[in-house]
Formats: C-alpha cells, structure tokens, sequence
C-alpha cells in the first residue's frame, strides 16, 4: 500500500525533479600545523588570565603585614636586578637563535638555546636563593597575606620559567635529530612567544612587587 502512494507521489516531470547536489571530490584539508600558533596563542591569553588573577591577589592583600617584615625589610633590589638581567638576556639570546634558525644555521641555533638555557637555569637560580633566605629569615608563605601573595606570584612565574627550560631542552635534542625542519621551526616559534611573554610577565612584577613595594 506504501509502495503505491509513494510511486503516485513521486515526480513526473523534468521540471519537478529533484535540484543537482554538487560535491567536492576531495574534502579540503589545512596545511599540516596551520592551527598550532592559534591554539598557542590561545593558550597564552588564558595564562595572562592566570597572571591577572594573581596580581589582582597581590594588589588586594600585599600590604597585609600581620605585623610580620614587609618588603624594605626582606627585599634585596641588586640581587633583584642581577636576576632580572638574567631573564632579559636570556631573552636576546633567544632571539639570536630565532635569526640563527632564518639562516637555517643549524650549530649556531643550538649554540644560542643553550646559552638562553644557562641564563634561565640562573634566574632560577637566583629565585630559589632567595627564597630560601626569606624562608630562613622566618618570612614563609603563611606569615602573612602579603607573603601568601608573594610566594604565590612569584612561585607561578618560577614554575614557568621552569617547563620552559624542560621544553627548551626537549627542542635541542630534536633539532640537533632531526634538523630545522618545518616542525621544528614552528616549535620553536612557540616557545619563542612563550619565553618572551614570560619577560614580559616578570617585567610587571620587578615593577609591581619589588620596586613599588620598597616604595610603600
């Protein structure tokens, strides 16, 4: 009974039939690793989301002494500078060795990252010593909201530096592999970003927490 109502049903005429349907033949597909410097960009706006939030903590509950030493008494703003010197050439270096990767110089490349990487082991470095003296002193994360809010910032800029390091290390050993190839060039263009914004970061807070806070 179905078959005859859909064969009385059906179109007649030529003018009635059904509209063509054009298709591709191959579906069009993106150029290996298009996206990556999107996604990477996306992820570094969520980090400066995460650096807004805890300078915003900062901002609220620095000046929360408890009656415990506050910045003119724990900060040491020579050994600061020496570190953030560090930090800054650290960040030349590393644009020696993106211009060293435009010449396809594949030594001088790994020459530059690895000097980047000692100047970033000595940030580090630096940053633990002095962490270790606030905590001798007795200056510890839980004296006070303005330490909680220190160690807190400080330590996040710290962890970043760090996986920075390991991601720099990583990309030595596949270039000195596999060469500059595409994939590589593309990966270090990442990191590139990411080291820079990390300078940018610590920049706000030399500024934010170390000299304004000698200030207060």
């Amino acid at each position: 009974m179905s078959a005859n109502v859909a064969t009385a049903d059906a179109p007649m005429g030529v003018d009635d039939a059904e509209e063509p349907v054009f298709y591709l033949k191959e579906e069009p597909h993106h150029a290996e690793g298009s996206s990556t410097m999107l996604g990477f960009w996306m992820y570094l706006m969520s980090d400066c989301l995460i650096f807004a939030m805890l300078f915003a903590v900062y901002g609220v509950i620095g000046g929360n002494y408890a009656a415990g030493p506050g910045p003119q008494d724990l900060f040491d703003l020579n050994l600061v500078a020496i570190n953030t010197a560090m930090l800054l050439f650290s960040s030349i270096t590393y644009g020696f060795a993106m211009l060293a990767m435009d010449r396809k110089a594949k030594g001088q490349t790994l020459m530059w990252l690895a000097i980047t990487g000692l100047f970033g082991a000595a940030f580090l470095g630096i940053e633990l010593y002095e962490f270790a003296h606030l905590i001798h002193e007795g200056a510890t994360p839980q004296r006070s909201g303005f330490l909680s809010a220190f160690f807190i910032l400080v330590g996040t800029h710290g962890l970043h530096v760090t996986f920075g390091i390991i991601w720099l290390i990583v990309l030595m050993v596949q270039v000195s592999m596999k060469g500059l190839i595409e994939a590589n060039q593309r990966r270090l263009m990442c990191l590139s970003l990411f080291w820079h914004f990390l300078d940018v970061i610590w920049i706000g807070v030399f500024t934010f927490v170390y000299l304004m806070g000698m200030l207060r």
